[in-house]
């Protein structure tokens, strides 16, 4: 028969029971401290003036992107339909206000005219670093309205960057211009939204001339036109140069953003604004990136305001968002850093700074097309 020995069982030693207990303990401490911790956070940001605005700017930030629908889990569904139709009622408020046009006081024959000695005498645009809290960015400066043009794109199908617009047409500095339909925000960048004009020709309008439109433009005398127009309007106006997009920043000299929590959110921010003696100021602010989170509109306004500015208007933002200088050195290069990896989108339209902005003939690319047969969605 054989025999079986079983070996007594070895109770761990009484230090390390002990120790075992202590880490269970602090495991159990830790978690009830960050169950209390998340508790309060949900307190705070769903009970408190102050949680609440933090919400409510996190909603704008998203909806100022892609995931725009991801904003619902920050401030309900309903909340966030209710923020999407509060925007669009003040936006149209902010267009009603009467507008007085600046009348630049350009010398005659000077830069944007071509007329050689003057032209020479003054720089065609100038940049500065700005930044604020949370944010940096390029401040083009332009000193002669007349100097600015609207880029289009060469090519059927699709958008243009801005880089070889400038390189093909002959610009010296432009920026991203107005709108376009984009449905699933990767899309060709080929159809805009609104107006384009161009040498005081319609390129493009998917309104009837009697509906009032979002513009930013320029007038035949270099004046800015930012708000709600007719087509009729506007070429009554002498409007040569023109794009859409809102909402209006600077009227008369008067913010319309009266605060950040107005702001809608933080992004990347190209927009324009114009002082009393006709200079135009072209703001392009960083955004998604380490180094700037990105501005409200308030922050834009208010930079503006801080430079003298009498109108303003806010532009095409976002991964739009660039400006392109051309360098004697280094060709054309892009000055800001753009929220895209591919550094500069395919767009519709531009801003473009020229030496003889006069000689530059620029092509109606959507002449002739029926632009209600195409996907912008579609490469």
């Amino acid at each position: 028969m054989a025999l079986h020995f079983r070996l007594p069982l070895r109770r761990p030693p009484a230090a390390a029971r002990s120790r075992r207990r202590g880490l269970r303990a602090n495991a159990l401490r830790a978690a009830l401290a960050l169950a209390l911790l998340a508790a309060g956070v949900a307190v705070w940001l769903w009970a408190t003036p102050s949680g609440t605005r933090l919400r409510y700017l996190a909603a704008d930030t998203l909806i100022t992107t892609q995931h725009r629908h991801w904003a619902k889990y920050v401030i309900g569904e309903a909340a966030l339909r209710e923020r999407l139709a509060e925007y669009e009622r003040r936006f149209d408020a902010m267009a009603r206000e009467s507008l007085r046009p600046v009348v630049p006081e350009r010398p005659a024959g000077g830069a944007g005219t071509g007329a050689g000695a003057d032209a020479a005498a003054e720089p065609l645009y100038r940049i500065e670093d700005v930044s604020g809290e949370g944010w940096s960015g390029k401040l083009l400066i332009v000193p002669d309205p007349l100097s600015i043009r609207i880029g289009v794109p060469s090519a059927i199908g699709r958008g243009e960057k801005v880089s070889r617009m400038m390189q093909r047409l002959g610009a010296v500095a432009g920026v991203n211009g107005g709108g376009f339909s984009d449905p699933n925000w990767s899309g060709n960048g080929f159809k805009p939204t609104g107006i384009v004009m161009s040498g005081g020709e319609v390129f493009y309008n998917d309104a009837d001339p009697e509906d009032e439109i979002d513009v930013v433009g320029f007038t035949d005398r270099g004046a800015l036109i930012v708000g709600q127009y007719t087509l009729n309007e506007l070429q009554r106006m002498g409007v040569r140069e023109a794009v859409s997009f809102r909402p209006r920043l600077i009227v008369n000299g008067k913010g319309l953003v009266e605060s950040d929590e107005d702001g809608w959110g933080l992004a990347p921010r190209t927009a324009v604004a114009q002082t009393e003696d006709g200079t135009v100021l072209f703001a392009v602010i960083d955004g998604r990136q380490t180094h700037s989170v990105g501005a409200t509109l308030y922050d834009v306004q208010q930079l503006f305001l801080d430079r003298g500015a009498v109108v303003a208007a806010n532009l095409d933002g976002g991964a739009s968002t660039v400006l392109v200088t051309r360098d004697v050195e280094a060709g054309y290069r892009i000055v800001n850093q753009p929220a895209t990896t591919e550094g500069e989108r395919y767009l519709p339209t531009a801003f473009l700074v020229f030496p003889q902005p006069q000689l530059v003939r620029i092509a109606n690319v959507w002449e002739g097309l029926d632009m209600e047969r195409f996907d912008p969605s579609k490469w």
